[in-house]
């Protein structure tokens, strides 16, 4: 651990230093109560609240004094590779996940190390990302996704385990990367795969106990709603729609709102049929898992455009009333405005695309199924290019928020096209089974583009964006962060920056540069009476490869240096 000891930090490190921290026990107890309306000053789970807003009503630090915050310690995890899970922090005690399967807990002012998990994976496994993207807290324990799909408990004071439960055979291709989803006294997972021919499913388990509770599979078999999309028999067991992200959660509905991923393999003349629940948003019933209903962004989906990342609950203004709504922007291109019912039933309201998209000639005013330009959809046998290319307009990394503005804030990507053609394989279980080799998905860019990654802002009501940030020499791989300071915080860039702009005009108003570029969600927090924001620096995974790519096309830099460190900021005295 690193402590900053320029003397314009020195106020704040002496605040940090005598600051009351919390430990895990009855005092600092996580209950449903808690998730469901979530302190100011802690931040409980990977985007700040159930609704996925990625939103703090902390406003210490704003646009009047960001550039004065300075970093007051910061925490190499000793590991490298992609670095994607937030700092979780509940009354003073911060919890970080890394890749491989490692948890650190930390004093969230001072940075002194409280414990350390290591996760043993099994002989001969491997993973195609080996990231984590967060914990999750319950009562007096902590949670993570093993790496080889086993749910494990952890004990929040001492980090030894309590308890775990396989989820899924990793043998058979399955993973898991994503932060659980507390809801009512269970543990909900997904799982990754969609590459290796999975049946995708969300799994719930008892948070005491790690008994399974119960399980949902995004891919329907015979006889079951949807079995009927799937028209070639058979192929329903392999069909992939990985659920590899965090849902979000209507506390009050208890409907929980869960991202599916691409059908395998990749090109959709191999599985004809719309082929539900893939790239979907599919509502459950919290208490049992049912399907209660869904919306199918991409119908036979062949681009690989997951739809992984759970829609945020934001509710907008549309013919002079209120929608209970939900607001995502999509890997295929699009943001999506669509309605909530507390039955679970998802309407669609409006479709926008916010990149350079080709595929779709039009989306139907009423129900929200895309006119496919049969041209720009690969197949077997058949190559064809298409924009955006398979990462997307966004992928993963998420999009913020702000209720005081009424933005959304999107980080995002254009100028960029894949082209592929499919071709007939058998599959193994536990191996790459897309259709198509690795060497073969193609990747192009607009080499006279002015930009490729971006932040856009929008208006959640009208859809109108309010400003754009560009990057010329850089796409865009950051989650977002937004706070009540009227503050954007994010990274994402090749150029290891971590950035604070105006929420309201995009003006760049801080940066500093850290040892590795930024792929991981900012989160904040308070302690003694001090905000702090903090965010795991280490680069890896999708954005390096990509960023290998263009190198060969526009002669970037290919070496972005790896390593993970936690960062965390303060406003100096």
């Amino acid at each position: 651990m690193t402590k900053w000891l320029a003397c314009s930090s020195l106020a704040v490190l002496l605040l940090a230093g005598t600051a009351t921290v919390g430990h895990a026990g009855s005092d600092s107890s996580v209950t449903s109560a808690r998730l469901a309306n979530p302190e100011a000053s802690n931040w409980l789970m990977t985007r700040g609240n159930y609704q996925g807003w990625s939103y703090s009503p902390l406003d210490q630090i704003n646009t009047s004094n960001v550039k004065s915050l300075v970093p007051v310690w910061t925490f190499s995890t000793g590991v490298d590779s992609g670095h994607e899970a937030p700092p979780i922090v509940n009354n003073g005690i911060m919890y970080a996940a890394t890749p491989y399967s490692q948890v650190i807990a930390l004093n969230a002012a001072t940075g002194d190390l409280l414990w350390r998990y290591r996760g043993k994976l099994p002989p001969g496994f491997s993973a195609l990302h080996n990231t984590s993207r967060g914990v999750a807290l319950y009562q007096d324990k902590v949670y993570l996704a093993g790496l080889d799909a086993h749910l494990i408990a952890l004990d929040a004071k001492t980090g030894k385990m309590v308890w775990e439960s396989p989820v899924a055979d990793w043998k058979d291709g399955y993973y898991m990367t994503m932060a659980p989803l507390v809801v009512k006294g269970k543990i909900l997972v997904g799982v990754s795969g969609g590459e290796f021919g999975v049946r995708g499913r969300i799994a719930a388990f008892d948070a005491e106990t790690g008994k399974p509770a119960w399980t949902a599979y995004s891919v329907p078999e015979p006889g079951q709603p949807g079995s009927e999309t799937w028209q070639k028999p058979g192929t329903w067991k392999t069909g992939g729609g990985a659920t590899w992200m965090t849902g979000t959660y209507d506390a009050d509905a208890n409907v929980v709102y869960w991202g599916v991923g691409n059908g395998s393999p990749w090109f959709g003349d191999q599985r004809p049929g719309d082929n539900l629940y893939t790239a979907s948003t599919i509502a459950l019933d919290g208490d049992t898992g049912k399907i209660l209903g869904h919306f199918q962004y991409s119908w036979n989906e062949s681009w690989d455009w997951d739809a992984m990342n759970a829609p945020m609950l934001v509710d907008f203004q549309k013919d002079g009333g209120t929608v209970k709504g939900l607001l995502t922007p999509q890997r295929n291109g699009y943001m999506y405005w669509l309605s909530r019912k507390p039955e679970g039933e998802i309407g669609f309201i409006k479709a926008e695309a916010y990149v350079k998209q080709n595929v779709f000639k039009s989306v139907d005013p009423t129900t929200g199924r895309a006119d496919v330009d049969m041209a720009h959809k690969p197949g077997t046998g058949k190559e064809a290019t298409f924009c955006p290319s398979l990462w997307g307009g966004k992928d993963w990394p998420f999009e913020a928020y702000n209720p005081k503005t009424g933005m959304v804030y999107v980080p995002s990507n254009d100028n960029h096209c894949g082209h592929m053609e499919g071709k007939v394989e058998e599959r193994v279980p536990g191996q790459w089974w897309t259709g198509v080799a690795i060497p073969d998905i193609g990747f192009t860019v607009d080499k006279n583009a002015a930009f490729y990654g971006e932040i856009q802002a929008f208006d959640a009501n009208t859809g109108k964006r309010e400003w754009r940030v560009l990057y010329p020499s850089s796409m865009m791989w950051g989650s977002l962060l937004t706070t009540a300071g009227n503050l954007v915080f994010g990274g994402g860039t090749n150029d290891r920056m971590f950035r604070a702009y105006d929420a309201r005009t995009g003006e760049e108003l801080w940066h500093m540069k850290t040892n590795s570029g930024i792929i991981a969600p900012p989160s904040t927090f308070e302690v003694g009476g001090v905000q702090y924001v903090a965010v795991e620096s280490g680069y890896g995974i999708d954005p390096a490869g990509q960023q290998a790519l263009i190198s060969n096309i526009l002669g970037w830099n290919k070496d972005v240096p790896q390593g993970g460190v936690i960062w965390v900021f303060a406003l100096s005295k």
